[in-house]
């Protein structure tokens, strides 16, 4: 059994070659990219000696330098196995003409569709909603171990010369229904969710991705909604072993959907460096923050807008906010611990968690530990971030200003936005009897709260027997006294009204827990009306300016 050299030995299928080839008793020489001891990129430093086959894996965008490292291995090894892939991009083309004229033995691996790929998705996953374009392509995602255990059978017996091995694992799968697979192994909810493929593009652009590969990625999925490649038994004919399910896949790298991995140095943030228009929302590159003392790392799965952060980005609240610059957005978030700092003992790495906290429109946000609360369990973790700002405001004016109780006849004015949502709930579930004043574009969304009535109050009279009423909206000073009825408790939020209680909202971890409680029985709705990348920060922020939002938006980091 000869020496074998495996390129690429610390990638997704090289590190599973050279693990099984030992596991057979062969002698491995593993080659790392921008390691000591060999490159391919200096074709001479390739350490050869004693090499009877090579397993290739070329990890560059174009042939160019391929010819010289073919001609290095067909004067010192006899058998080549290089990893190529069913597309047979025209680099991939290149090297594969280049060893079928070598005079090497040879063997092309052509794995269609990666089931490692879906990683790429594990930060989408946590949130709970993963955001492509076709969700109906279907594939057929096989498992590394598998084009290993292929590549060791190439690499180390006879028979095997001038074949081009088309790798599948046994099943079709849409990659909508990959992400029910991994929700479902993982334990918590999260779905698919169509995109247009021109957004799809624009981020992928943004990311640094040059703009063929992502015009021939696009294009390659595409093509399978309509005519998904055929499952192969290659797996199985080769290793005489049934090739691993995507399931079974899943279930092994379970643990990295779970658990947000350590960030690098810096994090993308949206900021202020100046009051003003929306025009000074900045996404910057900063420095990921470090938890201190009883402080936690979260990864952000989602914050939401709050109006109020108009006033803050204008300069407005610089009584309440300061004047301190640049700063971050966000108060609302929900995501993933990542790590933990000295005496945070309720709280470990993996644990999915929501709150009130300052500067969450960002990848990564630093927290007290004990000012947050466990995610609801049934709802994607994205959408726990509408709870925190607005769920809190919505239980304070409800329980603790106006103490809503059974019978009672409550006017919600305002009801369309964020907090609307949850007090029209949460004054049901007191046992009131709710009307709810909404512009015609919430109507609808104010009615499937849970309103037992819902008015246009500018053109129909209000009733006269109202218990309470909580206003959530700025209103002129005519309407606010009009509002105001003697024997009614009045509990503001926005415009001072003469004989109510205004009140600024508290963090409140314990009343995030009942939130979150009442969310899982299936009590509280809590449903962002739209999900946006922070990139569209400023547009709602015009928006909100001009009264053209409802309910709460949610804004995704990735």
């Amino acid at each position: 059994m000869g020496t074998v050299l495996v390129t690429g030995a610390t990638g997704t299928v090289g590190s599973q070659v050279a693990k099984q080839l030992r596991a057979a008793g062969a002698e491995v020489i593993p080659l790392r990219r921008g390691h000591a001891g060999g490159d391919l990129e200096d074709p001479g430093s390739l350490p050869l000696d004693g090499v009877e086959s090579v397993f290739l894996v070329w990890p560059f965008a174009t042939a160019e330098g391929a010819r010289a490292v073919v001609d290095v291995l067909t004067a010192r090894a006899r058998r080549v196995v290089y990893l190529s892939s069913a597309a047979v991009r025209e680099h991939e083309h290149e090297v594969e003409r280049l060893i079928e004229e070598s005079g090497l033995e040879w063997t092309f691996l052509r794995p269609h569709a990666f089931a490692a790929n879906t990683l790429r998705w594990a930060r989408q996953l946590r949130a709970g909603v993963v955001r492509a374009p076709y969700g109906r392509a279907a594939m057929a995602p096989v498992h590394e171990r598998d084009i290993a255990a292929v590549a060791v059978r190439v690499l180390l017996e006879d028979g095997h010369h001038g074949a081009a091995y088309v790798l599948t694992g046994p099943e079709q799968i849409t990659q909508a229904g990959q992400v029910d697979v991994l929700a479902e192994i993982a334990g918590f909810p999260a779905r698919w969710e169509e995109v247009p493929p021109d957004h799809a593009r624009e981020e992928l652009l943004a990311g640094g991705w040059p703009p063929p590969a992502v015009d021939e990625a696009l294009q390659a999925q595409a093509a399978l909604v309509t005519a998904p490649l055929p499952v192969t038994r290659t797996v199985e004919e080769v290793t005489r072993s049934a090739a691993r399910t995507f399931r079974e896949w899943a279930a092994e790298h379970a643990t990295a959907f779970r658990t947000a991995p350590v960030p690098d140095s810096t994090m993308r943030a949206a900021r202020i460096h100046a009051f003003g228009g929306p025009s000074v929302i900045r996404h910057d590159r900063i420095p990921v923050p470090r938890p201190g003392a009883g402080e936690v790392l979260i990864e952000v799965a989602a914050t939401s807008f709050n109006p109020a952060e108009i006033g803050l980005r204008s300069g407005l609240l610089t009584d309440v906010f300061g004047t301190s610059l640049p700063r971050t957005l966000g108060w609302d978030v929900s995501g993933t611990v990542v790590e933990t700092g000295a005496g945070v003992t309720g709280l470990t790495p993996g644990d999915r968690v929501f709150g009130q906290v300052d500067g969450a429109a960002a990848e990564y946000v630093t927290a007290p530990a004990n000012m947050l609360a466990r995610a609801p369990q049934s709802i994607p973790l994205a959408h726990a971030a509408t709870i925190p700002v607005a769920g809190l405001t919505a239980w304070q004016a409800v329980h603790e200003h106006a103490r809503i109780t059974r019978g009672q006849r409550v006017l919600i004015n305002g009801a369309g936005g964020g907090v609307g949502m949850f007090a029209v709930q949460l004054a049901r579930l007191a046992g009131a009897v709710v009307t709810a004043t909404a512009s015609p574009r919430s109507a609808a969304a104010v009615r499937g709260y849970g309103a037992d009535e819902v008015i246009d109050y500018t053109a129909t009279p209000l009733p006269d027997d109202l218990d309470v009423l909580l206003n959530l909206a700025a209103v002129p000073a005519r309407d606010a006294e009009a509002l105001a009825r003697p024997g009614r408790t009045v509990v503001t939020i926005a415009t001072p009204i003469e004989g109510g209680t205004h009140f600024v909202t508290r963090n409140d971890p314990g009343q995030l827990t009942r939130l979150a409680a009442l969310v899982d029985r299936g009590d509280l709705v809590a449903v962002p009306s739209e999900c946006h990348p922070p990139a569209a920060l400023a547009e709602i922020h015009r928006r909100a300016e001009s009264g053209r939002t409802r309910g709460k938006i949610v804004i995704t980091p990735v």
